[in-house]
């Protein structure tokens, strides 16, 4: 199974609250535990420290707290072989960061170097990855109904019969679970999948989100109510804004209702991934499950930090804390900003490719799992089915169908090949 999580935070009179969401939905299984680098549909090519573009620049004295977060969530894991070998090795690396107190950015590298081996990844036959982001977007809430306040939210029923009702739509059936309620122009609705939420009721209390995904962003775009290529966050919001009678039906595309639960999350703390562990701004990245949490990922790519058209060099190490039901690949990452609008403005206009490499304990043994490793399929020759067949006359011909014979087209039909790949 695979978790989403959102965040919210909200100020209400005075006081700060957070929400924390879930979603939950069924994808394919991680790699498996015997053969640890045989990820599906995936090529890995080791590389040298020295090919990785600013990796001597980067600060990795920020990487390593973050990492260290991770380890801390890792060896509270009992150790036993049921987990894979990724998994052990990446423990055995923990153990010894544990110990670690690098004073420096140089001493934190030496780490990553000494422990770790850099293998560029990907999907099979391409060579790049793409990348998305996600924030803490802040909005108001309150926990009593009022004229602004005044669509409700609900806790999670015990039995969770929940089929049928929309966003917007009659009040849900189960009254007795209802514990707050949110503004009907809130933006909630743009980030349900993206770990991403931060809304409020009072006292510094937090609620959880359960839902899957329904992109907005696509309901817009095949209504042709936003061009594909103007679709962003940002671009969202302002069509929600300028447009508050058709949003309210858009919202309504959504085909799960969203739940909560109070929470303990503080005002100064940072949202908790799917790991378990708080979300780094800047260095916390959500993958895909097929990766085991804690992986440390190298990612180059350029992109638009600065403004909507900048391509700014981004070159940074990024640990493998969370996921989404969106991420979905080898190489795909969400990577996390931190929250309010400036981290929400940078992560609605990132969806740029970027080029992935996965920090692998020195442990594994890489040359034995290259044995193994698929490649791509190469271009096949295609021969030409011949079919006897008697014409008027008597002599041998290609058979050809209607297709065929018209004006401009080849000799005869091409038989298709079966084509296959590992599927691992």
């Amino acid at each position: 199974m695979k978790t989403d999580r959102a965040f919210a935070e909200a100020a209400v009179r005075g006081v700060v609250v957070s929400l924390v969401g879930t979603i939950i939905c069924f994808t394919a299984s991680a790699a498996s535990a015997e053969e640890p680098l045989k990820l599906a549909d995936s090529q890995l090519e080791p590389v040298n420290w020295t090919e990785l573009a600013s990796w001597r620049t980067d600060d990795h004295l920020a990487a390593f707290a973050a990492y260290r977060t991770s380890c801390q969530a890792l060896r509270k894991i009992p150790r036993t072989d049921d987990h894979g070998p990724i998994q052990g090795a990446l423990w055995n690396v923990c153990r010894k960061a544990t110990d670690l107190r690098p004073k420096d950015s140089d001493t934190a590298r030496t780490f990553f170097e000494q422990n770790f081996q850099p293998v560029r990844i990907a999907r099979l036959g391409e060579g790049e990855g793409f990348l998305t982001g996600y924030f803490e977007p802040i909005v108001q809430g309150s926990r009593f109904p009022n004229p602004e306040f005044h669509i409700p939210l609900y806790r999670r029923p015990p039995d969770l019969v929940a089929a049928g009702q929309r966003p917007g739509s009659d009040a849900f059936p189960n009254k007795g679970a209802r514990i707050g309620r949110r503004n009907e122009n809130n933006q909630l609705v743009p980030y349900h999948d993206r770990g991403a939420i931060e809304a409020g009721l009072l006292d510094g209390q937090k609620l959880e989100i359960c839902c899957p995904y329904t992109s907005i962003g696509r309901v817009l775009i095949e209504a042709n109510l936003i061009p594909s290529e103007e679709m962003s966050m940002q671009r969202i919001r302002e069509w929600m804004a300028a447009h508050p009678d058709e949003a309210a039906k858009v919202r309504a595309a959504n085909r799960s209702y969203v739940f909560f639960r109070i929470s303990g999350l503080t005002n100064e703390g940072e949202p908790v991934g799917a790991q378990g562990v708080p979300l780094t701004p800047g260095r916390s990245i959500a993958v895909d499950r097929l990766h085991e949490y804690g992986t440390p990922f190298f990612i180059e790519a350029n992109l638009p930090i600065e403004s909507a058209k900048s391509a700014s060099p981004f070159r940074r190490l990024m640990i493998a804390q969370d996921t989404g039901s969106a991420i979905v690949g080898p190489a795909r990452a969400d990577l996390y900003w931190g929250a309010g609008d400036d981290a929400g403005r940078i992560a609605g206009r990132i969806r740029h490719p970027g080029r992935f490499v996965m920090l692998l304990p020195r442990e594994l043994d890489m040359i034995a799992a290259g044995k193994n490793m698929p490649l791509p399929v190469p271009k096949p020759n295609i021969p030409e089915i011949e079919v006897k067949k008697r014409n008027d006359k008597g002599k041998v011909g290609t058979a050809k169908s209607d297709e065929d014979s018209r004006p401009g087209t080849g000799l005869s039909r091409q038989a298709a090949p079966a084509r296959w790949r590992y599927r691992l």
